[in-house]
């Protein structure tokens, strides 16, 4: 897996990275990581560019403009390809994504050109939620899917794995939504390429702690995205 790369955005996380990045390597010790940091002010940059001495494959990309959850990704979509990465992984610091599904997901990439961490199949499920938190997203997924046509059952996962052949010829410009929108409106143009897709299962856990870059405007964003898509198609 040493041309395998885990992209994490953060945004003053400093606490979870200290322990997440150690027990990566751990588990997957030919891998890189690339914390990707929207400047945060906890001190997460320079902690990640101490474990550079540690772990030499761990990278920090340091942002100042564009501050947000789906320029990060892209941004570090951009990193990963100018460095000649095979496989990328996209996850979230808060322990929120379970780092020990991470080879499962880079093995299916053998097969499929993205793999979905799914909640929402056989097997994946939402620990640690309020009934209605789960209804809402599970609406909010039924809501895209129905709109779009999408042949996916978690089209707001951010824990999911490319082939880097699938991002070469994409165009990130095309791109400005942000949080849930920015995860549905990557997965939706990566269809329309004709790319095929497994959607893994996964146990998803509330953030133990660090900073969301969701926002009320970012979740109505995301309620308009669908349509936008689908009269931008038409």
């Amino acid at each position: 897996m040493s041309k395998s790369l885990i992209i994490i955005p953060t945004l003053n996380e400093k606490g979870n990275i200290e322990t997440l990045v150690p027990q990566i390597f751990k588990l997957i010790p030919d891998l890189s990581v690339l914390v990707v940091d929207d400047s945060s002010s906890d001190g997460t940059g320079k902690r990640v560019l101490e474990f550079h001495r540690q772990f030499p494959n761990c990278s920090l990309l340091e942002r100042s403009s564009n501050p947000g959850y789906g320029q990060s990704i892209l941004d570090g979509f951009r990193w990963a390809l100018n460095n000649s990465f095979d496989k990328i992984v996209t996850m979230d610091a808060d322990f929120s994504h379970d780092f020990n599904e991470i080879p499962k997901m880079l093995n299916k990439l053998d097969f499929y050109e993205i793999v979905v961490g799914s909640r929402y199949v056989k097997g994946g499920n939402v620990k640690n939620w309020s009934f209605s938190r789960k209804l809402l997203s599970r609406f909010a997924n039924a809501y895209v899917r129905t709109i779009l046509g999408l042949p996916i059952h978690d089209s707001t996962s951010g824990f999911n794995a490319y082939r880097s052949s699938a991002l070469t010829s994409f165009d990130f410009d095309k791109i400005h939504s942000e949080g849930y929108a920015f995860l549905v409106e990557l997965k939706y143009r990566l269809l329309r390429k004709g790319l095929r897709f497994f959607e893994h299962p996964i146990i998803f856990y509330e953030r133990r702690e660090g900073s969301s870059k969701m926002s009320a405007g970012i979740i109505w964003e995301s309620i308009w995205l669908p349509w936008r898509l689908l009269f931008a198609r038409k």
